[in-house]
């Protein structure tokens, strides 16, 4: 299977579970991992027989900064079940949400969720 990879988006949003992050807002990077036959692309130079990055990164965004969520697994899972829906040559996506800077007293880097989803053969949506 092939695989197309988009990294280091960066969304402002405002999710989280304390009422400041949901009013003050923080960016959030998003990554995502694609499987799907790139085949036809790859042979005939056909944007049509792909997926446009510059438009994942525009539906990505939307749900991104779009209503809030308290959990970035929440966001990462809803990420990866609206992406299969709209995106039928997919199939299996990983989403990576990272949240660089939570609301606590502790240093690190940052938290990161990563999720994958996939077709189960009938048209439904399963954790891979």
């Amino acid at each position: 299977m092939d695989r197309m990879i988009v990294t280091g988006m960066r969304f402002y949003g405002y999710h989280g579970v304390f009422p400041e992050e949901n009013k003050l807002g923080q960016q959030f990077y998003i990554d995502l991992e694609l499987d799907m036959d790139l085949e036809r692309a790859a042979r005939n130079d056909d944007l049509d027989a792909t997926i446009n990055y510059a438009e994942l990164h525009a539906f990505t965004k939307e749900i991104v900064e779009g209503p809030p969520f308290k959990l970035i697994e929440a966001l990462a899972g809803h990420i990866a079940s609206r992406m299969l829906e709209a995106y039928t040559m997919i199939n299996e996506v990983t989403v990576r949400v990272t949240k660089p800077h939570p609301p606590f007293d502790i240093h690190f880097d940052g938290v990161t969720i990563e999720l994958r989803r996939k077709r189960d053969g009938h048209g439904g949506i399963i954790r891979a």
